[in-house]
């Protein structure tokens, strides 16, 4: 028999703690910006905090025993990946554990490379203690952004230490093959980069294809790996905290243990109660949800690509997060003008991507249709200008 959940529901989150419905409080704009979703979180989950809230006392937490083992045994059943429990590092969320991987594996003046457009934390990390950030564009290639490896190969220098990658990709929504990432990885190894994998949105994944962590490529990649994954994203839980980082070389566990010690702090109690009952409880929901995801992403897709002149998008293989292109309509600022016809979205520029725009498309369809419908009337009355 198979269950049925309401993502259809409208859940109030205007006059709530929302960081992303603040931005816009007073004003009538639909926000479909920062990356979380409209849905309210999976029962299983909800029951376990009020389980946790009744308990009553608030202590510093540790991981349970059982949630390590719950995190073993998925990756070897998603990804036939065997891992120790003594790989995994609690973190209160990757973009901490992005700086840290800066700090560890990198010195003041070193380089860190990434692909862009990228995520914005991506770009600010390795500045923010005395890196330097290099960006390797992605290619275009039979209608998808890919990874070059020739051009990454030449932008390194003997002050490179880090790569950080994001796959699936923010923003473009890329599941990255097997075969792409094998050609990254030979290079990291050849010239003793570390790769620091960010894989949250790796349980979004809405084609046909497999999500292949990065350390599952061999032996010597795997040891040159740090893993960085939460169930925030997929559960819709990134307010409560928790992450973790997948590290097997202890030499390389140790560097990053040093790096965040007395910095940042543990996860709390809240965060490992949920992360819990999401990962062992809620696999019929993440299924569920993906199946409203995909009308989502295919919604957004024919809207974007036939109701609006001068858009277009890929169609998006995980995440829930559409790139829009804009340039067409040459537009100073795609994030200014479609906030005044009413929408928030992300401007691209943000993100190395001058004239795109992200969408969040992670809510429900009457949300989505009527921000895509606001999108349509700006562009058209644009053109009638």
């Amino acid at each position: 028999m198979k269950i049925s959940f309401d993502f259809d529901r409208v859940v109030e989150r205007r006059d709530s703690d929302s960081l992303k419905w603040a931005k816009y409080k007073g004003r009538d704009v639909i926000p479909m910006w920062v990356a979380d979703m409209d849905f309210q979180a999976p029962e299983p989950v909800l029951d376990a905090l009020h389980e946790r809230v009744e308990h009553g006392v608030f202590g510093y937490a540790i991981p349970p025993e059982e949630l390590t083992q719950v995190v073993v045994q998925r990756m070897a059943q998603k990804y036939q990946w065997e891992i120790e429990p003594s790989w995994i590092v609690w973190m209160p969320g990757v973009v901490s554990a992005l700086n840290v991987v800066c700090r560890a594996f990198a010195d003041e003046g070193d380089d860190v490379l990434a692909f862009s457009p990228i995520y914005p934390p991506f770009l600010s990390a390795p500045p923010g203690s005395g890196r330097n950030i290099k960006t390797v564009p992605l290619a275009r290639q039979d209608g998808l952004y890919v990874m070059d490896p020739d051009r990454f190969e030449r932008e390194i220098t003997p002050r490179s230490r880090v790569l950080l990658l994001c796959n699936p990709h923010n923003p473009v929504g890329r599941r990255f093959e097997r075969r792409e990432l094998e050609r990254i990885a030979e290079v990291c190894l050849r010239h003793d980069i570390v790769l620091c994998s960010d894989e949250i949105h790796c349980d979004l994944v809405l084609d046909d294809g497999p999500h292949t962590p990065t350390a599952t490529l061999g032996r010597e990649i795997s040891a040159r790996t740090i893993t960085l994954m939460a169930p925030s994203k997929t559960f819709n839980i990134p307010g409560l905290s928790c992450s973790f980082a997948i590290i097997e070389d202890a030499g390389l566990r140790a560097k990053f243990n040093r790096a965040h010690h007395g910095i940042v702090p543990g996860v709390n109690a809240m965060g490992y109660a949920a992360c819990l009952a999401a990962y062992r409880d809620c696999e019929p929901w993440r299924l569920a949800l993906i199946d409203y995801l995909r009308g989502n992403e295919e919604l957004v897709h024919r809207f974007v690509n036939e109701q609006i002149p001068g858009l277009s998008m890929d169609h998006v293989q995980a995440t829930y997060l559409a790139w829009i292109d804009t340039r067409p309509l040459g537009l100073p600022d795609p994030e200014h003008f479609f906030e005044l016809a009413g929408i928030g979205v992300s401007d691209g520029s943000s993100f190395l991507g001058e004239g795109f725009v992200r969408l969040n498309f992670g809510c429900p369809r009457a949300t989505l249709l009527a921000g895509l419908e606001r999108m349509k009337h700006a562009v058209a009355n644009l053109r009638l200008t």
